[in-house]
């Protein structure tokens, strides 16, 4: 089994940053054999893709985030990061932590979120 901690959410003014943390454990864990990522859910809507990150670096995020978000990992630490600038009241929403293996059956994993509030 493997659990995926959050931190870094929390309440920031338009135009400020955040930068989210993810670290990853779990019996037998290889953070080498999974794409981590983050997600989001805004009040109201459904679940959307934020950014992924394979074990290599490469890297998928949403077109509307790119230039203001950046994803990144660190292989030795088993954490992912997102680290968010230019923050807009839209952004407000709970962020998942998602690990998923890059193998079959391609098991994945979801932390339990964190709130992330971008208000004046």
């Amino acid at each position: 089994q493997v659990q995926l901690v959050e931190s870094g959410g929390g309440l920031v003014q338009p135009g400020g940053s955040l930068k989210l943390s993810c670290a990853a454990s779990g019996v037998g864990f290889n953070t080498y054999r999974y794409d981590m990522g983050w997600y989001r859910q805004p009040p109201g809507k459904q679940r959307e893709l934020v950014a992924a990150i394979t074990p290599g670096g490469y890297t998928n995020m949403a077109d509307s985030l790119k230039g203001r978000f950046a994803i990144g990992r660190d292989n030795a630490k088993n954490t992912v990061y997102l680290q968010m600038d230019g923050l807009k009241p839209e952004d407000t929403a709970v962020y998942y932590c998602h690990a998923k293996a890059t193998v079959w059956p391609r098991t994945e994993y979801w932390g339990q979120g964190t709130q992330v509030t971008v208000s004046s």
